[in-house]
């Protein structure tokens, strides 16, 4: 299973986690385009690590919140999103060219990702805006109960989608992100590396419920915001090689 992480989220003069750590130990680079975190020296010089390491590179757009981080709602409409989303793209796209280097795919970050796995109206028009941007991207989104329904929704449009898990997060029955909010909702470092061992054996997680839940996702994201982060990432890279 391909690893894939949200990187150059630094800004300025503010340092967002170990880029340089993570990227040797990952597959896909998932970096902010500038409206949640980034700009334009992070970008170059994100790009520049994943050239180094052979690493694929999608492009990680958001809410234009660059003070809430990208993880409050806001009420675009479909062509203001459209703009949004093709507006980012582009920006990391030209950037990645400069490099000789080539997008793969696109993975909302924060509010956005999260609304539009809850909102079919909104995951359209997400998938729509990939599927009318001049360059073919694939788009990353969680891999649910609805996967199915999903890959149809993205076939009609004629994108391919990637399906992805999450190694430190427990699930509903339906699939989603058990709320932050709640206990237990993120796993401690016993309980990420069981699930990452489950899903590696059979594609399923265990849900808050106990329910076994198939999801077969084709990419696990971790997150390396810390040296015990990294440690762990390097585990799940040897497990992923068994």
């Amino acid at each position: 299973m391909l690893l894939n992480c949200d990187l150059g989220e630094s800004f300025g003069a503010w340092k967002m986690g170990l880029d340089e750590e993570v990227m040797p130990h990952i597959n896909m680079a998932n970096i902010a385009c500038g409206f949640h975190a980034g700009d334009a020296d992070v970008m170059a010089n994100t790009l520049k690590l994943a050239k180094q390491h052979k690493v694929q590179i999608g492009a990680h757009p958001s809410y234009p919140d660059q003070q809430g981080f990208g993880r409050r709602s806001m009420a675009l409409n479909a062509s203001e999103l459209t703009n949004c989303l093709h507006y980012q793209i582009a920006a990391l796209e030209g950037m990645a060219k400069v490099q000789g280097l080539s997008l793969s795919y696109v993975k909302p970050h924060g509010a956005l990702y999260n609304d539009m796995m809850l909102n079919e109206q909104l995951l359209t028009s997400v998938m729509s805006a990939v599927a009318h941007y001049p360059s073919p991207l694939k788009l990353m989104i969680l891999a649910t109960a609805d996967a199915k329904k999903h890959q149809k929704m993205a076939d009609t449009l004629g994108i391919k989608l990637i399906l992805e898990a999450f190694a430190d997060r427990q699930y509903t029955d339906e699939g989603l992100l058990v709320s932050r909010q709640l206990a237990g909702s993120v796993h401690n470092e016993q309980a990420l590396i069981e699930q990452v061992k489950q899903l590696l054996a059979d594609g399923s997680v265990t849900t808050r419920s106990g329910k076994k839940l198939i999801l077969n996702a084709d990419s696990l994201c971790v997150h390396g915001d810390n040296p015990a982060g990294i440690a762990l990432i390097q585990q799940i890279k040897l497990l992923c090689k068994r």
